[in-house]
């Protein structure tokens, strides 16, 4: 092992035995301690806008000297506005119940013994992510909120960004008397620091990776602790034959639009053969600058503006103002279709045949399927959770969009009277 190597093992050593001494703590705090910590958060939040905003800013002059595409700015980007929505959604976060100690399920046994569950923090989560800087104090919030300690690696185009809103955390946990390893930020942002944190199975309990399809294999491929996976959003718009013309295209058009580089943001779009507002809906998608990438058929509607889409195509999550577009036959098609090229995140239908919406919302496996409604509002906040640590692919533990109760597990507990078996 040479000393850049060894030095960095030293590194993530030192962090993940404090961190797991602080997860002692976190997990033994009560509901009233852990908002408390957050409300501070949130206060400083306000307060210190013009300094996360300046540390916000070098990340951006970076990112468009290293040529980001404007949707990976946008993911950037902090302002007043962004700012003021992640206190808001700090405060949310501390006005929802506590679900730790929880107890659920109890039952009494035929042997005089009652046997219920309590809901308690699952101890350290690593979370791996890029860009997006608000999922440091995401992360952070819902952690403190189920009793977790946490420790988060963030891509280095969003480093100064981070360091700014992790400050906060450290500030608003060293303020109010609680160790700031609850919270523990990565300072080294070298590529070669993350296989070696992913062999901490003796400290950290799950790691989330965030990020592109290169960060989620290969943190399956060198983890030795349990993965939960945040995987890529390849989401899916099906407009049935019933489809209204004018509900159709809003939705398709804000799935798409919005903010076409997050993980909820549509990328393919399925048209049933008989619907008979195709025209119109592909000419609201190309009005808004949307490059439509389409099959021999979609092609034929507007030659000169459709471009042919490949096979990578349709398994590729674009995250910029690209969509591809197929026309298949019935509902069966499309949701052939979603089972061969989606990730599990989101789908929706688009159609005024109550069978087919009960069918699509039973028989597609995804995260969340939706009935007449836009794919963007697969969110912790817009699901009522806050913020969320990610968007889990995974079936295992937790599925969708993931808040507090998502980062705690059950044990058993058992009440007797001197019961003997």
């Amino acid at each position: 092992m040479d000393t850049k190597t060894n030095d960095i093992k030293t590194y993530i050593d030192d962090i993940c035995l404090k961190t797991k001494a602080a997860s002692r703590t976190a997990a033994k705090l009560t509901a009233l301690d852990k908002n408390n910590i957050l409300l501070k958060m949130a206060s400083l939040l306000r307060s210190s806008k013009e300094a996360i905003k300046i540390g916000n800013m070098k990340d951006i002059d970076s990112a468009k000297a290293d040529g980001l595409s404007a949707a990976m700015i946008d993911r950037l980007f902090l302002d007043d506005k962004r700012i003021d929505a992640i206190a808001s959604s700090v405060e949310e976060i501390a006005s929802y119940e506590d679900c730790v100690g929880r107890i659920e399920n109890m039952k009494v046994r035929p042997s005089g013994i009652r046997v219920g569950q309590m809901r308690i923090p699952i101890g350290v989560v690593a979370v791996i992510f890029e860009s997006r800087p608000n999922v440091t104090i995401d992360i952070a919030s819902l952690c403190i909120k189920s009793g977790n300690a946490c420790i988060l690696r963030g891509g280095k185009e969003a480093f100064n960004s981070n360091m700014a809103l992790y400050g906060i955390v450290k500030e608003a946990l060293s303020s109010l008397g609680y160790p700031e390893n609850i919270v523990t930020f990565v300072e080294h942002t070298g590529r070669e620091l993350v296989p070696i944190l992913l062999k901490q199975n003796k400290f950290i309990d799950v790691v989330i990776p965030r990020g592109g399809e290169g960060l989620i294999r290969m943190v399956t491929e060198e983890s030795t602790i349990p993965v939960l996976k945040h995987d890529k959003g390849l989401c899916h718009i099906y407009i049935d034959e019933s489809a209204d013309e004018a509900m159709s295209n809003k939705i398709t058009v804000n799935a798409k639009i919005q903010r076409p580089g997050v993980c909820n943001a549509a990328e393919t779009l399925l048209i049933h053969k008989k619907y008979p507002y195709k025209e119109s809906l592909l000419s609201a998608l190309l009005e808004q600058g949307v490059e439509l990438r389409g099959c021999p058929e979609t092609a034929k509607i507007f030659p000169q503006k459709i471009v042919s889409a490949s096979d990578s195509d349709w398994d590729t999550e674009y995250l910029e103002l690209i969509m591809s577009v197929k026309i298949v036959d019935d509902i069966n098609g499309a949701m052939k279709h979603i089972e061969l090229h989606g990730s599990g995140h989101s789908e929706a239908i688009i159609t005024r045949d109550y069978f087919n919406s009960e069918r699509f919302l039973r028989d597609v496996d995804s995260a969340a399927v939706f009935v007449n409604a836009s794919t963007r509002f697969h969110d912790g906040g817009e699901f009522g959770l806050g913020a969320e640590v990610g968007i889990s692919t995974e079936k295992l533990h937790a599925r969708g969009a993931m808040g507090a109760e998502g980062l705690t597990t059950l044990k058993y507990i058992i009440y007797g009277h001197g019961e003997v078996r």
